[in-house]
């Protein structure tokens, strides 16, 4: 069939994680949804992420869960490593109560597709604008081929650079003053770093190291953000293995190796970018019937390695809110039904993530060592704001 035959119930622009996860979500509630993705297969922005006990409740609620445990170790503990002149020293590193895992992320992406029909997900489709259609106030969809989409509700899961969300008025990301790099290592005969998250800080630079399996690794860094990092370069990996290791002199000499010995078709480099924690207080992120989840809602730094799970969460909020208000649409008064459960959507989400948002962003100003006085500000709201930094954790999306 061809997809601007006819008027499509609910189309999700974007098949990311997020836009899998809502897909799914809807399919558990018996919603069916259409979801256009604009590469020519599934494919994860990233190699690895951290799932923390929040998302894990939202997997649960996915009935991917159990199918993922498989495929991850369980880190039960954390290590904090302060560097300083080639010398370590350790403390522990609280993780928040609960179960904390590092997935590879097409793995995640996998479980949650192998769950759709097929034939809802459409490749290589590209969605350049939208519209509310003047007669009926349904949006409009307009693709890279020409292809118009007619559609009684549209989420954006269009990740950072999202069209939908400029469509329903969320201000344009802001470029952050670091960047990060993250990769896979492997070890054939298994690695020696047992089941810790270890984290390794030094002066402008941190680095976070995790067992995916009991032979593979994964990693990340963060470091300032210069400008050969805004060019081409960030795609060839030699630059970006010369970056890090450079980065990480004085680093213990099994760090040094691990990204030293990185596959490097793993490797990534990107510029961070985020949405103000006050435009999330402020924007109303629904435009008619069109709204909008995961990073083209709330994109935010990975300082707490949030962005994942806040995705699934949204994912399971936003087709509860819907599935009980449809089933009263069946009665009539259809569109001012649908309005009224994507505002409830928003209601439930808009204060999580305006705390997740927060909290990266004070971790963020603490970091920067350009200037004393955003590195005070930033400490201080962290303790004065963030007393335990790891409650973010505790969050119980709720039943699908």
């Amino acid at each position: 069939m061809n997809i601007s035959e006819q008027e499509q119930d609910i189309v999700i622009v974007g098949g990311g994680i997020s836009g899998l996860a809502t897909a799914l979500a809807l399919r558990r509630k018996g919603i069916k949804s259409m979801v256009l993705e604009r590469s020519e297969t599934l494919r994860a922005a990233g190699v690895g992420i951290i799932m923390q006990p929040n998302g894990w409740r939202a997997l649960d609620q996915l009935g991917v869960a159990a199918k993922l445990r498989q495929t991850c170790t369980e880190i039960p503990s954390g290590v904090f490593i302060s560097v300083a002149e080639g010398k370590c020293r350790e403390s522990e590193l609280p993780l928040g109560k609960g179960e904390l895992r590092c997935l590879k992320r097409m793995e995640l992406m996998k479980a949650l597709a192998e769950e759709l029909p097929v034939e809802s997900v459409y490749l290589g489709c590209r969605a350049v604008s939208i519209l509310l259609d003047p007669l009926t106030s349904n949006p409009l969809l307009q693709l890279h081929d020409g292809t118009l989409i007619k559609a009684k509700i549209v989420i954006g899961c269009d990740g950072v650079n999202s069209i939908i969300s400029k469509f329903v008025g969320v201000n344009s990301p802001k470029l952050f003053s670091r960047c990060a790099t993250r990769g896979f290592t492997y070890y054939e005969g298994g690695h020696s770093f047992g089941d810790k998250f270890r984290f390794y800080s030094s002066n402008d630079v941190t680095l976070g190291q995790l067992p995916v399996t009991d032979k593979l690794v994964y990693w990340f860094l963060t470091r300032v953000l210069t400008s050969q990092d805004l060019s081409d370069a960030k795609k060839d990996p030699a630059y970006i293995t010369k970056a890090s290791l450079e980065a990480i002199k004085g680093f213990p000499e099994e760090i040094v190796e691990l990204v030293k010995n990185t596959e490097p078709n793993t490797l990534y480099l990107t510029e961070l970018r985020y949405r103000a924690p006050w435009d999330l207080v402020r924007t109303k992120f629904r435009k008619g019937t069109v709204v909008v989840a995961g990073d083209a809602m709330h994109a935010m730094c990975p300082f707490i390695s949030q962005g994942g799970g806040a995705s699934l969460e949204d994912a399971v909020v936003l087709a509860r809110c819907l599935s009980e208000k449809l089933k009263q649409a069946a009665e009539g008064g259809g569109k001012r039904l649908v309005e009224e459960a994507l505002d409830e959507y928003v209601r439930e989400r808009r204060m999580r993530v305006f705390w997740l948002s927060l909290q990266t962003y004070f971790i963020g100003l603490a970091q920067d060592n350009t200037s004393k006085v955003k590195k005070a500000l930033g400490i201080a709201g962290l303790i004065l704001v963030f007393g335990d930094q790891t409650s973010h954790t505790d969050y119980d999306c709720g039943h699908l």
